[in-house]
């Protein structure tokens, strides 16, 4: 079989042939005979059939090397384990420390393994292990409408946020004349830390049944206990032994707005609306008790509309005047002279989670009665860090 290389140099060969022929037998005008003009077509097409060969034969030896790679090749690495490439977790992350709190739920805290004593809490229990810990903040997130809109901090000790007190103010001045000096000051606001704690009894047959979802039952009741506790303090909390909540008449939102007659009217929640600055209002949201939704859902246009706006997609929150609205059972109720509506950005909340949670058991306290304690503690404070962002409608006195 001729190669590539020589059918390309017999093309080359056949061409500089062509353009030969061609230019010895044009006439005086520069054209060829019709005698010739057959001849060069001739040799035209064997300078093509030439280039069909080569491509011809570049196919054919692509097949040849495609055909002569292996089927399957030798595995020459040594087999990995599954999950070799993730890290090995370590500490109260590490699935021996899970297990072990686990046992020693389930023996009443007979069989304490050593691994737990990496999580060995100061009031004598012991640290939750990072995976409950997480779990029992997705609990706390699902319940807990505040943890969702505010901002969650995790603090080591007292955390000091700095405050804008005053702003400098730009003033016009003519040439050459004298500058004029304001003063910027801060403040400080103060992230401390309360003690929640959540205690269940459970009975001893129960801490024996295997076939008992143990784990997900406490975390599940934990989970609710703190995360209703939490809400209710950070909406009314006044800051003594417990956060300082957004309707708390000193230190939570400013509470501007007050309805113009006993009842809420769309022109109190217009109001209201506006009264909050404009920067605010790009990510504000409404809170509320769901009595008080039910006033304000019967509200109309001049159309007779109404103008609340029911979620169209599931998990959505309802709309009213466009923004956003999230109810809890301990909003304030549309009293006289109390507030009943909280509208802004609530980011500007901060709740601190000082260190982790615990697990407590008690072991004498419920013997008699053959059950046994747990007790989950936490330490956490809340705080609204800019008033103004946040604007409260109150009822009129």
């Amino acid at each position: 079989m001729n190669t590539i290389l020589e059918m390309m140099e017999k093309r080359n060969e056949a061409w500089e042939g062509a353009k030969a022929f061609v230019e010895s037998k044009r006439d005086k005008d520069g054209l060829l005979s019709e005698e010739d003009a057959k001849t060069y077509a001739g040799m035209e097409k064997k300078v093509k059939d030439y280039g069909a060969e080569i491509e011809r034969l570049r196919s054919m030896e692509a097949m040849e090397d495609e055909l002569k790679k292996p089927v399957s090749k030798p595995i020459i690495s040594k087999p990995l384990k599954e999950n070799d490439d993730k890290p090995e977790k370590t500490g109260r992350a590490s699935d021996e420390y899970r297990k072990g709190m686990l046992m020693a739920l389930r023996s009443n805290f007979k069989h304490v393994s050593d691994v737990l004593q990496e999580g060995v809490d100061t009031d004598g229990g012991y640290l939750v292990p990072d995976e409950y810990d997480t779990r029992l903040i997705d609990v706390l997130s699902e319940q807990n409408i505040m943890r969702q809109l505010g901002t969650i901090i995790t603090t080591s000790g007292e955390h000091k946020i700095n405050i804008a007190a005053t702003k400098p103010a730009a003033l016009w001045v003519e040439e050459g004349g004298a500058l004029t000096f304001g003063d910027a000051t801060f403040s400080q606001i103060i992230m401390d830390a309360h003690k929640l704690h959540v205690a269940i009894k459970i009975t001893n047959e129960l801490l024996y049944d295997n076939a008992f979802n143990l784990e997900s039952y406490i975390l599940d009741q934990f989970g609710k206990a703190l995360a209703n506790t939490e809400e209710d303090a950070f909406l009314n909390g006044d800051g003594k032994g417990k956060p300082l909540g957004l309707f708390a008449e000193t230190g939570g939102g400013q509470a501007t707005a007050v309805t113009s007659g006993a009842n809420i009217s769309a022109d109190d929640i217009i109001s209201l609306v506006y009264t909050l600055k404009r920067p605010y209002r790009q990510n504000a949201k409404f809170i509320l008790n769901d009595q008080t939704i039910s006033s304000i859902r019967k509200l109309k246009d001049n159309n007779g509309a109404y103008m609340w706006q029911p979620s169209v997609q599931a998990g959505e929150p309802d709309r009213l005047f466009g923004y956003e609205v999230y109810t809890s059972a301990y909003a304030p109720l549309a009293e006289a002279g109390k507030p009943a509506v909280a509208f802004g950005d609530f980011s500007y909340y901060n709740i601190g989670d000082r260190g982790t949670r615990s697990f407590q058991e008690l072991k004498e306290l419920f013997a008699g009665n053959d059950m046994t304690g747990y007790i989950a503690k936490e330490r956490v404070d809340g705080k609204l860090i800019l008033p103004e962002a946040v604007q409260i409608l109150k009822m009129k006195a």
